[in-house]
């Protein structure tokens, strides 16, 4: 008894599912005709692009005397018949050709079209010699045609892909092949990663692997996800970073090190933001942060002559020059100059960062009053209204304020460099030794995203517990942010870390600005969603 529904589709069941029912019906139609719908065994030695590189420039006459053939295998997008002749539109992964199929060509095959056993969205091989149609189109003259899979589902109504965007996201397997530029988007993500890897690589740097699960999660400022071992009875959290893992090899003596993984942070989801995503971490020991700002200055150009084939990149009408040197902003000073422009203050020397951060201390209070009225600056800080009398550190409050005020200024035409950082901010990096209230650090923004931050590392394990208890007192205070303490980290700076600078540039973000894409959500194949509403019976 066959499986298959044979009677006709309910009125209750829907446009697409109805189609279902149909083609399920089709497929049995093919098992009765001793055709697999569902087949396997066929070589598919060639490619549409394979074709089109071979033939693409030749004209009629020259096809003509052409006696190679071709095996190609693609999914059906266009499908049309006229009398004993019919055109299929295969798509591969190198693109999409034209197949002309006869009927005198290939026999009762071709009965699979009249018959409308053959549907668009699904998968063929076809075999035959190149030609050209009466349109001038190069195309395949099928000798051999096979159903190598049938599809069950329809493509949408018009090849022009999923209209909604959602249903991209959640669809990504028909978004891939029915809407144009996606995939390219992916092959590009892929080669730029491939670019990084050898970039790196050709400079003494060794790819690694670190745990993913931790009993504490550390390295960054980000509420974990957490889980649970069952056999070891042991909660653990996925990973947040990977400083902490990549700095104990480099105390291994491994000098030059860099992990390209996932990470995963339990935030906020917009345009920016993903829970999952992709980041590179890379140390080096006997640099500094300033060895890095180039580094990262020749790889970002790299990249860009390697995706446009020039420096200049085009960002949501944006054009991003790439070549360095890349200008360089002060944190404290960009704060300072706001309030002594907006509050009257005497400004000291432009690039005097310790005079700006004097300025900033003496007029704190001043500061926090003026962040608690900007809409938006309350939450950023996580201050609530029993909180207002007791402001967070100076460090904390000039990061929010450059966040509102420094960041818009940023000239969105260049790479930029974020420096000057204060401590309170950046509990790994290692104090500046000409003022200790900042750091070494750097954070480089791209089209108003922050895509990279690095500094020279803190390697005094002394130094490093202060820091860490801090951080275990803002926790206690409410900070769902602040890092646990990690003594084997402390243990392992006690055996020695070389002077090392470290850096981790957001992979995502930097397939958006190098695909022109809006969102991250439109460079991570599988981004989280909320789950779908089951309807009845689903």
């Amino acid at each position: 008894m066959s499986s298959s529904p044979q009677s006709p589709p309910s009125t209750n069941t829907s446009s697409e599912e109805a189609q279902v029912l149909l083609r399920r019906e089709k497929a049995q139609a093919l098992r009765e005709r001793g055709l697999a719908p569902f087949g396997n065994g066929l070589a598919v030695p060639d490619t549409t692009g394979d074709v089109r590189r071979a033939h693409g420039s030749q004209s009629p006459e020259e096809l003509a005397a052409e006696t190679r053939t071709y095996a190609i295998a693609g999914r059906v997008i266009e499908l049309r018949r006229m009398g004993k002749l019919a055109f299929l539109r295969l798509y591969d992964r190198d693109g999409d050709l034209q197949v002309m199929v006869r009927k005198d060509a290939v026999g009762p095959a071709f009965d699979l079209i009249v018959e409308s056993l053959l549907d668009r969205g699904d998968i063929v091989r076809a075999a035959g010699r190149p030609i050209r149609t009466k349109t001038g189109e190069l195309s395949l003259e099928a000798t051999e045609l096979s159903v190598l899979t049938k599809a069950l589902r329809p493509l949408p109504e018009k090849w022009h892909g999923l209209a909604d965007v959602e249903l991209r996201y959640r669809r990504r397997y028909v978004d891939l092949f029915t809407t144009p530029g996606v995939r390219d988007v992916f092959l590009k993500r892929a080669r730029m990663i491939r670019a990084i890897r050898g970039f790196l690589d050709g400079r003494g740097y060794v790819e690694v692997e670190t745990p993913t699960l931790h009993e504490q999660a550390g390295g960054a400022a980000a509420r974990p996800f957490s889980t649970h071992h069952n056999a070891l009875d042991l909660d653990l959290n996925l990973r947040i970073a990977t400083e902490l893992h990549l700095k104990r090899l480099v105390v291994g003596g491994l000098e030059r090190v860099y992990e390209i993984g996932r990470i995963f942070r339990n935030e906020g989801i917009d345009r920016r933001h993903n829970p999952e995503f992709t980041s590179i971490e890379l140390y080096q020991a006997h640099a500094t942060y300033l060895d890095l700002m180039e580094l990262t200055e020749a790889l970002f150009k790299a990249l860009a002559l390697y995706v446009t084939d020039q420096t200049t990149v085009t960002y949501q009408g944006t054009a991003i020059d790439f070549l360095p040197p890349y200008p360089r902003v002060s944190m404290v000073g960009a704060v300072g100059q706001h309030y002594a422009e907006a509050l009257g203050f005497a400004p000291p020397a432009r690039d005097d960062a310790s005079g700006w951060l004097d300025l900033l201390a003496a007029h704190r209070d001043e500061i926090h009053r003026d962040l608690l009225t900007q809409a938006g600056a309350k939450k950023e800080m996580g201050l609530t209204e029993a909180e207002a009398m007791n402001p967070r550190s100076l460090g904390e409050l000039i990061a929010v304020a450059f966040e509102l005020y420094g960041e818009p200024q940023l000239d969105p035409t260049r790479p930029t460099f974020v420096v000057d950082f204060p401590l309170e901010v950046s509990p790994l990096a290692r104090k500046r030794d000409a003022d200790e209230r900042l750091v070494d650090r750097f954070e480089l923004y791209v089209a108003g995203m922050e895509l990279a931050n690095a500094f020279s590392e803190l390697n005094d394990p002394d130094d490093q517990r202060a820091r860490f208890r801090a951080q275990v007192e803002a926790a206690k205070k409410g900070d769902e942010e602040a890092m646990p303490y990690d003594e084997d980290f402390i243990r392992a700076l006690e055996h020695g870390m070389p002077p090392t600078a470290g850096e981790g540039i957001g992979i995502d973000r930097l397939c958006m600005v190098f695909t022109d894409a809006a969102s991250i959500r439109d460079v991570i194949l599988f981004p989280l969603l909320r789950p779908e509403e089951k309807t009845s019976g689903g």
